[in-house]
């Protein structure tokens, strides 16, 4: 039939097989009607032209030698050049006619799919060299939408052939070498499933930023596709994750809000299409339900399996039917031909003079302007890429944090807030400088180098940085495992690359500051809040079912995104331990936080979660986790912080059973932060209660030297490596061996100080928990060091 048929041929007609006929785009769209129909997967109806037709329409109109003489006379480099040479050869595509056996072709199968009025048509390119495993060519060529009538038709046919030798078309082939004769294109013509008063979409079959495969990551917005596909608005994201989906499980790790400011729907005027903007309503709601974001999931995997690679698919919702149709699949380029067996380390190749020093936080090297705030009422001053320089930082800062390269503080020590966070973003950070902004002038271009060990330097100028790649596969075995540290949920998915046991200390603070940033009271309490207060609080959970819903929702959003990245191995999720203080940043925690004069010791962990007016704050928590569970991410346990006393520890079981969440039910693993020095001296009888211990040596150590972690002018006399603090460690090792329970690190001294880690795996702790920056390095240290 398609040898017969050189001119156009219907979907229905093909295959996969049929690329070098109608292009990437329209075989694969012919290869989901004939395969996938099946399984649910519906594409428009439509047809396509050939490449030979357009072959044809170049040699009879006598244009293809001036065509192809004027591309390879090109300089791609010379714009101007490229730009004129682009539009004399689109002008004498246009100006071209197409011979009467085409026109009678297209007219005849346009005029089948027409008979509905109410149709109108999508024309698409689909080039041979695009939707390749090796290139996509996204976005190379154009397409038309809400296009009607035979004229049009043409016209439009005739523009997606002028496409292909637009600007970014040509210099596109250049790059990736493909010969520009041997390109040939086709243009799809298939009828619009009406999405411009619904949603439509892209969605790609693994994370797009880091190339984990297993979840199936959605894009909507409200309108045409083409909003999207151009990059005009923010839209709405979504992560499913695969195995729950494939398990009928509750399958959604996270909702993103976009802001979605307009979308593209149909033009009565002489333009097919016009850009309006969204309602306010719309932008404060998702564009899509749940079960929207489940089906497409199942749809992307469905193709996926199909085509046996990741795929990057196009989608649309039928305003009126609710039904999703596939407009376009294509295989994803860019993250599924990544190696993941390399890690990098950061050397300067020279120096300069050095304005302040202070602790190293991290191994990297961080460069920009300097951005000197002194007073928080400066924050809005922070510009991404820019060197935060601060007096000391804490939860209300982490906003701009994340614009940082680097991070330079006059106070603070090693576990000081800017340090846990400079970490978990991955920067680099100097901590307890004294100096550093007063000694760094606002604006000036500075080098911050971790690089060199436990003092930092903040050097002047931008200076040449040298990278080291480091291969983390095939890593010796060791006797205890290598776990980490992890709190921002959106590092998940890269640090799951690292070599790694599971996570041994998921921080929910951050969760709680960075995502969510409302007290939970404000939310429990909203009918009491002041009517600005409660505007604030709506403006923030608009798209969720209520204010209470949307803090359970974000939490158990990030709790099994981390559990999914690293399925099966244990994640240990703390509840949450900040301090009055820490709460009362929160919006509208002033509202209901004490004030202490010493919240470190104070109203926290254990005690905090027993106390009448934070139960129903912890109830919170626990629904979030029993949420996760649901999912089928059952490798995630749980751990209680700062508990004082065995009494207390007794309390928090029966509480959590409580709450829904009984220890050994399903697995489910009960562990302490062992941080307190009561916990060391009564491990026996604080491990009759639990599963094991988690070591948190930055608090123990605090407490037992008797010091504020916090200050700089004591920061000296901070070390873990303390032989009193030694002395608790060994005992609690001990007796956890003896009563064969879990025993674990999480604090900071393994990742700074090797030989400490070296110290606890000989004194035979099960797990040390590390930084991510810090894995690899320890990990290879402890193998040739350890017994």
């Amino acid at each position: 039939m398609k040898s017969i048929i050189r001119h156009v041929i219907n979907f229905r007609q093909l295959s996969i097989k049929d690329i070098a006929l109608v292009g990437g785009k329209n075989a694969s769209l012919g290869e989901m009607i004939k395969s996938l129909a099946k399984g649910n997967v519906k594409v428009p109806a439509g047809f396509a032209t050939t490449t030979t037709a357009f072959k044809d329409f170049l040699v009879e109109n006598q244009i293809d030698k001036q065509i192809y003489s004027k591309l390879n006379s090109l300089d791609p480099l010379n714009l101007k050049n490229l730009s004129k040479t682009s539009k004399e050869i689109q002008k004498l595509i246009l100006a071209a006619k197409f011979n009467g056996k085409f026109i009678a072709a297209v007219t005849k199968e346009y005029n089948i799919l027409a008979k509905n009025q109410k149709n109108t048509f999508a024309v698409r390119s689909s080039a041979t060299a695009e939707d390749l495993p090796s290139a996509s060519f996204a976005g190379q060529h154009d397409s038309f939408l809400n296009v009607k009538g035979i004229k049009n038709i043409l016209f439009a046919i005739k523009k997606v052939y002028a496409s292909l030798f637009n600007e970014r078309a040509i210099i596109y082939r250049i790059q990736n070498k493909f010969p520009h004769k041997k390109v040939g294109i086709s243009a799809g013509i298939q009828i619009m499933a009406r999405s411009d008063l619904g949603s439509s979409g892209v969605m790609f079959t693994l994370d797009t930023e880091t190339g984990f495969d297993k979840v199936v990551f959605i894009n909507a917005s409200w309108g045409l596709g083409e909003s999207i596909v151009q990059g005009k608005v923010n839209p709405d994201e979504f992560y499913v994750y695969k195995p729950s989906l494939i398990q009928n499980k509750p399958a959604i790790l996270q909702r993103n809000l976009g802001s979605k400011a307009s979308k593209i729907i149909y033009s009565k005027s002489f333009k097919t299409t016009k850009t309006v903007q969204t309602t306010k309503k719309e932008q404060q709601q998702f564009c899509i339900d749940d079960l929207t974001v489940t089906k497409l999931a199942r749809l992307g995997v469905a193709i996926e399996k199909h085509y046996k690679k990741p795929m990057d698919i196009e989608w649309a919702q039928n305003t009126k039917t609710k039904e999703i149709y596939i407009v376009q699949a294509r295989p994803e380029t860019v993250r599924s031909q990544e190696q993941h067996q390399l890690i990098e380390r950061f050397y300067l190749e020279k120096t300069s003079e050095i304005i302040t020093s202070g602790h190293s936080i991290g191994q990297k090297i961080g460069q920009g302007k300097a951005c000197v705030i002194t007073n928080p009422k400066q924050m809005h001053l922070m510009r991404e890429g820019q060197v935060l320089v601060a007096d000391i930082t804490d939860p209300d800062w982490e906003p701009i944090m994340k614009l940082a390269k680097a991070i330079a503080t006059n106070r603070g020590g090693r576990t000081c807030h800017a340090a846990i966070v400079a970490r978990e973003l991955g920067i680099p950070a100097v901590v307890g400088c004294n100096n550093a902004t007063t000694k760094i002038k606002n604006h000036t271009p500075i080098t911050v180098s971790c690089a060199g060990g436990e003092i930092g330097q903040v050097y002047k100028g931008i200076l040449p940085v040298k990278t080291k790649q480091i291969k983390v596969t095939n890593m010796p075995k060791l006797p205890f495992k290598i776990c980490m540290n992890l709190a921002d949920p959106n590092k998940a998915f890269d640090y799951q690359y690292l070599p790694n046991d599971g996570v041994g200390l998921v921080r929910l603070e951050f969760i709680i500051n960075s995502i969510i940033g409302i007290h939970p009271n404000t939310l429990l309490q909203f009918k009491s809040l002041s009517s600005k207060l409660k505007q604030q609080v709506l403006k923030r959970t608009a798209a969720y079912k209520n204010p209470v819903e949307f803090y359970i929702e974000k939490l158990r959003e990030g709790i099994s995104t981390i559990a999914a990245a690293f399925f099966p191995k244990p994640i240990i999720v703390r509840f949450s331990d900040f301090k009055s203080n820490e709460y009362a940043n929160l919006l509208g925690g002033n509202l209901f936080e004490p004030h202490e004069e010493n919240p470190m010791i104070g109203f926290r962990g254990g005690s905090r979660y027993l106390a009448k007016q934070f139960a129903d704050c912890f109830a919170l928590e626990c629904e979030a986790l029993k949420r996760v569970l649901n999912m089928g991410l059952t490798n995630t346990q749980v751990m209680f912080p700062f508990v004082r006393t065995v009494d207390e520890a007794k309390q928090l079981v029966n509480l959590l059973a409580k709450n829904g969440l009984v220890r050994g039910y399903k697995g489910l693993k009960v562990i302490l932060m062992c941080e307190i020095p009561s916990n060391a001296l009564l491990a026996e009888e604080f491990l009759k209660i639990c599963d094991g211990f988690s070591i948190g040596s930055n608090d123990l150590t605090q407490l037992t030297l008797g010091l504020d972690r916090d200050s700089s002018l004591v920061a000296h006399l901070f070390d873990e490596r303390n032989q009193a603090v030694k002395k608790l460690l060994h005992h609690v090792i001990k007796t956890c061996k003896q009563k064969n329970k879990y025993v674990g690190i999480c604090g900071q001294a393994p990742s700074d100080y090797p030989e400490f880690a070296k110290w606890l795996a000989n004194e035979g702790i099960g797990s040390i928990s590390l930084t991510p920056d810090s894995i690899v390095e320890t990990w290879l240290y402890l193998a040739k060091t350890t017994k």
